[in-house]
């Protein structure tokens, strides 16, 4: 069985605030579908915790001590490509934003509302959807859109052929484990690719996705 195939998201939190845990707690635990099985207060206390404890899913703060959530995803995927990570933070700040989707980050969620969007988010991420706040749209969007007045991105080359592989098996449903299987890279790489996409083309979700990839005839409505 595998970790999607579970009823309950087991959840890993950093935060070098224990009021803040406590609190990030309270919203997940009263979730049936969420379960905080272990707690860490910075960066390398989450990795330590990663080897020990079966978890899904790591919500990491940004700025912690000894090492930092930017520095613990990339480590953590490096030592469990599977698990999917969120970044918890009070930083409405596009370069920390960009440095997550690089770090290999599944969303961004702001401490602010993380009452009204980490639960959301955390659902997201398993289903291997992106979340991302409303102003990390706007900062995608309007980072592809200064690379075409730039040069950098052609608008009609704007995918490589990997890419359009990739996008084409997504907006036909497929998992990322089965896109993986079928492209013969692994889920990591298929994350990758699936962020790329996301990224040069200022969508959020499989969704978008989808209606571009139908716009773009790589797949019939």
């Amino acid at each position: 069985m595998t970790t999607r195939d579970r009823s309950v998201i087991r959840i890993l939190l950093a935060d070098d605030h224990a009021l803040v845990r406590r609190g990030v707690r309270l919203i997940l635990d009263r979730e049936p579908d969420l379960d905080v099985v272990a707690e860490a207060g910075d960066g390398a206390e989450a990795i330590d915790l990663a080897r020990t404890h079966e978890v899904d899913l790591a919500v990491l703060d940004i700025a912690m001590p000894r090492m930092t959530g930017l520095q613990a995803t990339r480590e953590l995927l490096a030592l469990k490509p599977d698990v999917r990570v969120l970044m918890l933070t009070m930083h409405d700040n596009e370069q920390y934003f960009f440095q997550a989707l690089k770090a290999g980050a599944s969303g961004y969620v702001l401490k602010s509302v993380a009452d009204r969007d980490l639960v959301a988010a955390c659902r997201a991420a398993m289903r291997d959807e992106p979340f991302l706040y409303p102003g990390a749209v706007t900062a995608l969007i309007r980072n592809y859109l200064d690379r075409v007045r730039n040069g950098e991105e052609p608008p009609d080359q704007v995918l490589t052929a990997r890419e359009e592989e990739v996008l084409k098996l997504v907006a036909e449903g497929h998992s990322s484990k089965e896109i993986a299987e079928m492209l013969f890279i692994s889920i990591k790489t298929v994350h990758r690719h699936r962020a790329n996409l996301l990224h040069k083309l200022g969508l959020r979700d499989r969704l978008e996705l989808t209606r571009y990839a139908i716009r773009a005839g790589l797949i019939e409505a």
